[in-house]
């Protein structure tokens, strides 16, 4: 019996194809969609990440538009996640996003990009120090839409801010941040803190996150309140060579993992969510049902929750964290 496919609620690329880039074509979404079906991946929300709002604003366009095109990308793009501009400009903590366009957040440039993607937002990931009245964040989670901490130092103050206005998931914990931090007041251990309020994702390659440490991550957020992500980008599942992502040139070693061309830091994932899926079993010793815990179950629990589009699965109540 065929399993249930995986949900993946964070890639911004795939099979050789960015969807960042501003040329993204019908054929090319449906070869990264038909790819993505034969990978085991049941639904996806295609990521946009920060560049100027025009730029950005026109990409989700393109991909809104493409989408409307074929109902087997209508199946498979389940909704857009839009990561920026609003998040810190700060080194490491931007991570692979393009400082410049880092920006505090406002509603007007939110509006547009709400906007393109014609209701199809389904996550948003800004900086919460970005928004310190916390006026995006509060309009965001009244529209149903998931707000998410990501690629940000925010004071434990003003994560507590946010989550009281709405905010509800972390983005990628361990990433997004810099190398060398304090040893106890960090954004990881901010975060952690919160694990009552949120849910977290986790790109599980072992590149982002060793295991040892993701292990130590999911021990305390609880496998019902963590996700497991790709953040793929164009390298997913094409081994080495030279890849893309908006404006920037990727490096992919025999690693299979994306590094800027100064190796001085990751670039997304160049991993599969079948391989991640093998990683949780080999590395961290889940089970099946653990498994599909974090990469279908919790996905649709999330999405579920803030009124997903027709099309998203229902939660299936039969399987549970062993």
């Amino acid at each position: 019996m065929k399993s249930p496919g995986y949900v993946d609620l964070q890639i911004n690329g795939y099979a050789g194809i960015d969807f960042n880039q501003d040329e993204l074509t019908l054929d090319q979404l449906q070869h990264v969609c038909a790819t993505l079906e034969q990978d085991g991946v049941a639904g996806i929300l295609a990521t946009v990440i920060t560049d100027s709002v025009p730029a950005m604003r026109a990409r989700i366009e393109r991909l809104v538009r493409l989408r409307h095109e074929d109902p087997a990308i209508e199946n498979m793009v389940w909704g857009i996640h839009i990561e920026g501009p609003f998040i810190s400009p700060v080194p490491g903590y931007v991570g692979a996003h393009p400082r410049e366009h880092a920006s505090q957040a406002t509603w007007d440039a939110m509006a547009m990009l709400l906007d393109a993607a014609e209701g199809l937002t389904r996550i948003v990931t800004l900086a919460p120090e970005q928004d310190p009245g916390q006026v995006v964040t509060r309009k965001l989670a009244r529209q149903n839409i998931i707000v998410a901490a990501g690629h940000t130092n925010a004071s434990l103050d003003q994560l507590n801010a946010c989550i009281d206005q709405g905010l509800s998931l972390f983005t990628h914990l361990g990433n997004g941040c810099p190398m060398q931090m304090h040893r106890h007041d960090n954004i990881i251990q901010r975060a952690l803190s919160r694990a009552d309020a949120l849910y977290f994702s986790f790109i599980a390659d072992g590149a982002h996150v060793p295991f040892f440490a993701l292990r130590n991550y999911l021990k305390i957020a609880g496998l019902e309140r963590s996700v497991v992500v790709t953040d793929a980008i164009s390298a997913a599942g094409c081994g080495p060579g030279r890849f893309r992502l908006g404006g920037q040139t990727i490096d992919v070693g025999d690693d299979g993992v994306p590094r800027a061309l100064d190796n001085s830091h990751l670039v997304g994932s160049g991993t599969p969510m079948n391989r991640m899926a093998q990683n949780l079993a080999e590395h961290l010793g889940l089970t099946p049902g653990e498994i599909a815990w974090l990469t279908r179950h919790n996905p649709l629990q999330l999405l579920n929750s803030a009124e997903p589009p027709s099309g998203i699965l229902p939660v299936s109540a039969s399987t549970t964290p062993a």
